[in-house]
């Protein structure tokens, strides 16, 4: 179909992502001089909108054609991003810390778990209305999978935020906690009603419950299990280069076994990552070894968001969105916005024991609520024809949004709070996380 298609192998695929992503971040640091996560998006996204006024105006250009040969190499679903996921859920669990979790454990428990569903459930539903506004042709339950693929929320550009500001760590550990299991949860509910949607049957709350406790409950038991053996693989020896290793076994056997119990790999990843993360890096390992890992897999966070928000960006040269999917997307950043801050105040105000009682917490959790990598590894995940093309545009606004203006504009809404004294965001003197 595409002659370029045929003469890629998956190693030439991958360095010309990889290549594209390095060339992209050095435009932005030495010109743009952008936050690298933003100045990418940037990029991204105009290479996108650059290629794709080339490919209309100039004659005998047809990159559209190129680039959709390229992605048909892809096998996004079975390989690339069901691995990725759980190399992100693992690196972004080591920074997690426990004992600061523990304080406001509720909270993120309630955020991560019904604040996940609320989400889902409001931006289903909204956007089936507006979908039926529009007369487009979906099934209901896809605007359901569209509610699960964008609720996750994105810690690590809001933590470099919070850090700058010099926000509570208490708040940056619940902001971590609550972004790193409502990806883990978010997934499980994604996979679920994906499932549902490809196949057609009818879904049940009942059978969606029952599918969410083995996901959810396997991909847990398997995190603990590979966790504690890689805990003490790592308390058995001082050799850097050896525990950096076992960590990526930890990683890709720990995924491979989940993948054929048929349980949550990404939950299993993010669970064994705070152990690691807390217990491996306090008492299994050495200073060398310790800024060695956290070094080694924060380039990994880094590489693989790099190379997602190209690949969507890709995605976007090959769709050329139409009227439909421009209206859908803009409506998608405001029902996204809305369906958190419900979310939120839902999840944290309904129990008593769950509140947040410093001022401005409820603010910082809404408005710092940042989608990234996560979703649009969902997204990209999606079979192929016109509905995936409609949520992908959709994805690709409420991430770009939440990228270049909440994170853009978290800084002035700290700022902002700490102007009214608000406790939430007022330095605290407390042991210095670990």
């Amino acid at each position: 179909m595409h002659e370029t298609s045929t003469t890629l192998s998956p190693f030439d695929i991958a360095a010309i992502l990889v290549v594209a992503s390095a060339f992209l971040g050095w435009l932005n640091h030495h010109f743009i001089k952008l936050p690298h996560v933003i100045g990418l998006t940037v990029m991204g996204a105009l290479g996108a909108i650059g290629l794709m006024v080339a490919d209309a105006f100039i004659p005998g250009i047809i990159l559209d054609d190129w680039v959709a040969g390229l992605l048909e190499q892809m096998d996004f679903t079975d390989t690339l991003l069901q691995g990725m996921l759980s190399f992100l859920l693992f690196a972004g669990a080591l920074h997690v810390d426990l004992d600061r979790l523990r304080v406001a454990w509720l909270p993120v428990l309630l955020l991560s778990t019904v604040g996940v569903v609320i989400s889902t459930l409001l931006i289903g539903a909204a956007s089936w209305g507006l979908g039926l506004l529009l007369g487009l042709p979906i099934t209901p339950i896809w605007y359901f999978v569209f509610g699960a693929l964008i609720s996750p929320t994105d810690p690590v550009s809001v933590l470099g935020v919070l850090k700058e500001e010099n926000v509570p760590a208490s708040l940056q550990s619940a902001v971590a906690g609550e972004s790193l299991f409502n990806d883990g949860v978010g997934i499980v509910v994604f996979v679920i009603l994906l499932g549902a949607a490809v196949t057609g049957n009818d879904f049940s709350l009942a059978e969606g419950a029952r599918l969410f406790a083995i996901e959810a409950g396997g991909g847990v038991l398997v995190g603990l299990v590979f966790g504690f053996i890689g805990y003490r693989a790592l308390a058995s020896m001082d050799e850097y280069t050896l525990e950096v290793l076992i960590t990526l076994a930890i990683v890709m056997g720990g995924y491979a076994l989940c993948t054929q119990l048929h349980i949550s790999g990404p939950l299993a990843m993010a669970v064994a990552g705070l152990l690691i993360g807390n217990h491996g890096v306090t008492y299994a390992m050495s200073d060398v070894t310790r800024d060695y890992l956290i070094k080694f897999w924060e380039l990994v966070d880094e590489l693989l968001n790099s190379v997602l928000f190209l690949l969507i960006g890709l995605e976007l040269i090959a769709l050329a969105p139409g009227t439909d999917a421009a209206i859908f997307g803009l409506a998608a950043i405001v029902i996204t916005l809305a369906a958190r801050a419900i979310a939120v105040g839902s999840a944290t105000k309904i129990i008593p024991a769950a509140r947040l009682d410093n001022k401005g917490a409820g603010r910082v959790l809404w408005w710092g609520g940042l989608r990234g990598g996560i979703s649009i590894a969902l997204a990209l995940s999606l079979p192929a024809g016109p509905t995936r093309d409609l949520l992908l545009a959709a994805t690709f606004a409420a991430v770009l949004f939440s990228v270049l203006v909440q994170r853009a504009t978290l800084g002035k809404l700290i700022e902002s709070l700490k102007a009214e004294h608000a406790p939430a965001v007022e330095e605290e003197s407390s042991p210095s996380a670990h």
